[in-house]
């Protein structure tokens, strides 16, 4: 091979491995590489990985020792359960400070645990209260959508079986976004993760499926510790556009009126598009909204 071949060959190498060098490290500067990590459990399906932090495009977050995406628990403060699915985790898209949970707590002095993951349904939630108990909690909030009246457990693997589940980093964030973004666009599955599902499936229903036990479970552990259990029923953008909950939404509500359970429907407190950042999910303005209607009750 010629000296002037083999240069150009090495030329071409070097910048090709420049390249990809400056897009990793910008890559990594925008918080690819540090995806929340979730660990499979036999009583909850899964969660998130205890005792990490991070930050994606700007928005921190963290993940205290119980798994819960809030500070550690204060055993100097009041404290009160806030349980939910991805409307209340916030996902990486949404800050830790920006957090209906967290503005709470900064803003009353109580703190609100935030025990949630994507697609926990209120069984899920009521597994894990079951294994690590109440933590001396003075009240309980329980977010949920009308999905969530038959969304139950149904043990399904989760935990890397889906790329936005995993329980370990990519081996370098170019990596990550060519199989997490790229690849399912030019290649879409049919297999979607939790999340996914219900926002391409929002209303459906799950035939077959009884309504979910962790209603009952949960007012059950209430009512055994002698708190007050709220549910707040979050709308999902087709029924803001309805202007009424679908009959999953509406079960929910019966259930809550023939056990005494209050129920907080955004539906009936201005809820505007301007609330969500897709169909479901809140916008930071929208996990500024639900703090302050969670606040109200509270100061009732």
């Amino acid at each position: 091979m010629k000296t002037s071949t083999r240069r150009k060959l090495i030329l071409l190498l070097g910048g090709a491995i420049l390249f990809l060098l400056i897009i990793e490290i910008s890559l990594r500067i925008a918080g690819f590489g540090q995806m929340p990590l979730y660990t499979a459990s036999d009583e909850w399906e899964y969660m998130t990985t205890p005792n990490q932090s991070g930050s994606r495009l700007g928005n921190r977050f963290y993940i205290n020792a119980y798994g819960m995406r809030c500070d550690e628990v204060d055993s100097t403060k009041r404290h009160i359960l806030g349980l939910g699915d991805s409307v209340l985790f916030g996902g990486a898209q949404t800050d830790q400070d920006s957090l209906a949970t967290s503005l709470i707590t900064q803003e009353t002095g109580i703190q609100m645990l935030n025990i949630s993951a994507g697609s926990w349904g209120p069984d899920n939630c009521a597994a894990y209260l079951r294994h690590y108990g109440l933590f001396n909690a003075e009240a309980l909030f329980l977010q949920v959508s009308s999905h969530d009246a038959h969304d139950n457990i149904s043990h399904e693997p989760v935990v890397d079986v889906h790329p936005s589940y995993p329980s370990k980093q990519f081996c370098c964030a170019t990596v990550e976004v060519l199989i997490r973004y790229v690849l399912p666009r030019l290649m879409p599955s049919s297999q979607k993760d939790p999340d996914q599902k219900v926002l391409s499936e929002s209303g459906i229903r799950k035939d077959g499926k009884p309504f979910n036990p962790g209603f009952a479970q949960l007012k059950a552990m209430c009512d055994s510790a002698h708190i007050p259990m709220v549910v707040y029923l979050h709308a999902e953008q087709t029924e803001l556009s309805a202007g009424k909950y679908n009959d999953q939404g509406d079960e929910i509500i019966a259930w809550c009126a023939a056990n005494n359970v209050p129920v907080i429907k955004d539906l009936d407190l201005g809820l505007t598009t301007s609330d969500f950042r897709d169909n479901i999910h809140l916008s930071a303005h929208g996990q500024r909204n639900m703090a302050n209607h969670l606040k109200r009750y509270l100061k009732q």
